[in-house]
């Protein structure tokens, strides 16, 4: 009897070397914009040291320019406005789509304009946007398709989170969690081979020690953890009022009546104050934390740090100039926990020894709270502090936080944005609205699925959730429930089609779970 032959299937190492491939390159365009960025923003600073009312003359002259050069490039490609993460994650979902090489150039050069001179933005949704857009062109180049292309876009994402922050498995996570929302065999060994490609380059330019290398004496006690229950929940509650204010920013912003591509102007003049009263708390904030290696400041200037944080960080992403919120959220996250514990310090209830140990927990706290991505946060900030020993504690510090922002109501910060780009959009391609009110009953296959699993068709918008007397403003953590009323916007046209389109799209479900 003849043996069968073993056939051997090649697929999943012709997606690891694609994912090599991208996140070599990724690496090398994040690597060529950190360091650009870290130059500038030094040069900036030896500036405002030696600042002369000449030089300061200058300095102005010299940010009306790059903001006049940044709202060209805005005007010309919006898409490279803010972090560049909501694009991403939109541009997976099918909802948008980009020209890859003029979002890599633009993105490149106005990121390094608008961060390099000090503004409280991030690096990292930049290089995730220009990772994605690296994987976009590489798949372009091999005429890769669909699903193809769409696992390449998320590997260029992460290995350009990776390789913003030296973090490869974070990166990894984070297209999982957060941005693709998908955890297919393919997807994450693609993702993750770009991570580590991205990583080795970004390794070999800037070196091995951590991002964020914080040094502390030894693990939070057991004893201790109902500090990480206040703290927590302290991170839930400011979380949401980022969200909640950064949502806001472009409504306040329309107040000035200064065209949207030129209200970068504005956070580029009001850094300069602030350059010149300390150059050292300029940038997205890495430098601050590390800071607290050397020193932990009293209570009263750790408050006055987190306002003047806070505020210009709003200033300056809501401005819509290219740069992220990642970096900027982990440095009010750290000021949070250094303030928290110094307090408790004072008061005679937490040791001095393990105040380090709380500001590494809130920055995992209120990224999970902000982004509602808590895998990410942990794995993150264990990755960029460099040491295994505090999981348990960050677990349970981003596991309060994230509940207390659920509660409240708030939603995952870069699905809120992208919402936001993207309801302009489904409003204009409805030509008649028409109101469609769909039942869930209890045991159908939309009871107990959140807003995001389901396959909206693009024609739809879900504009309320009816839950007795009371009506929910969905978001895609939102989980519906039998006896909910679903309030949908659709073109008058189409609305028993749709109708019908929804009955079979919860149907076919329906078949598939079962």
């Amino acid at each position: 009897m003849q043996k069968a032959s073993k056939t051997v299937d090649p697929t999943r190492l012709r997606f690891v070397l694609f994912g090599l491939l991208v996140g070599l390159l990724t690496g090398a365009v994040v690597a060529a914009f950190r360091l650009s960025i870290e130059r500038i923003l030094s040069f900036m600073q030896s500036l405002y040291r030696a600042a002369t009312p000449g030089l300061l003359a200058l300095i102005v002259l010299g940010s009306i320019a790059a903001g006049l050069v940044v709202a060209w490039m805005l005007k010309s490609e919006p898409n490279i406005s803010g972090s560049g993460i909501p694009q991403v994650e939109g541009q997976l979902q099918g909802e948008l789509e980009f020209h890859w090489w003029s979002i890599l150039w633009k993105k490149f050069v106005a990121g390094i304009i608008s961060i390099g001179p000090g503004l409280f933005l991030g690096r990292e949704g930049p290089s995730i946007q220009l990772g994605a857009a690296v994987g976009q062109g590489v798949a372009q180049g091999f005429k890769k398709h669909g699903s193809d292309r769409r696992i390449m876009i998320a590997a260029g994402a992460a290995g350009g989170l990776a390789a913003a922050f030296n973090a490869p498995i974070a990166g990894t996570m984070f297209v999982l969690e957060e941005v693709y929302h998908n955890f297919s065999p393919l997807v994450w060994i693609t993702s993750l081979a770009s991570a580590v490609g991205a990583n080795f380059i970004s390794l070999n330019v800037f070196g091995e020690v951590p991002v964020l290398h914080l040094v502390y004496d030894r693990p939070l006690p057991v004893s201790l953890y109902w500090h990480l229950l206040l703290l927590g929940v302290l991170l839930g509650v400011l979380g949401f009022a980022y969200q909640k204010t950064l949502l806001a920013m472009p409504k306040l912003y329309s107040y000035t009546h200064i065209p949207r591509a030129l209200q970068g102007l504005v956070p580029f003049l009001l850094v300069i104050p602030i350059g010149l009263l300390d150059p050292a708390i300029l940038g997205g904030g890495n430098g601050l934390i590390t800071g607290f290696n050397r020193s932990i400041p009293a209570f009263g200037v750790l408050l006055v740090i987190f306002a003047l944080r806070f505020v210009f960080s709003m200033v300056s992403y809501g401005s819509g100039l290219p740069g992220g919120i990642f970096l900027p959220i982990l440095s009010l996250g750290a000021v949070i926990g250094a303030a928290y514990a110094v307090l408790m310090g004072d008061i005679g209830w937490l040791p001095r020894a393990y105040e380090m140990n709380l500001i590494i927990f809130a920055m995992a706290g209120y990224f999970a709270g902000i982004g509602k991505a808590p895998f990410t946060a942990i794995l993150l900030i264990t990755e960029m502090v460099g040491n295994l020993t505090n999981l348990m504690a960050m677990a349970v510090l981003s596991l309060v936080a994230y509940v207390v922002v659920d509660l409240l109501g708030g939603a995952p910060i870069y699905e809120s944005l992208l919402r936001r780009m993207t309801t302009k959009n489904r409003l204009q391609a409805i030509h008649r609205m028409d109101r469609l009110e769909l039942p869930v009953y209890a045991g159908s296959v939309l009871d107990g699925m959140a807003v995001r699993d389901f396959k909206w068709p693009k024609e739809t918008l879900l504009m309320a959730i009816r839950r007795g007397e009371d009506s929910l403003l969905p978001h895609g953590d939102t989980v519906i429930h039998g006896g909910d009323t679903l309030v949908i916007l659709t073109d008058a046209s189409r609305r028993a089609a749709v109708r019908k389109r929804l009955h079979e799209l919860a149907e076919k479900m329906s078949e598939q779970e079962s």
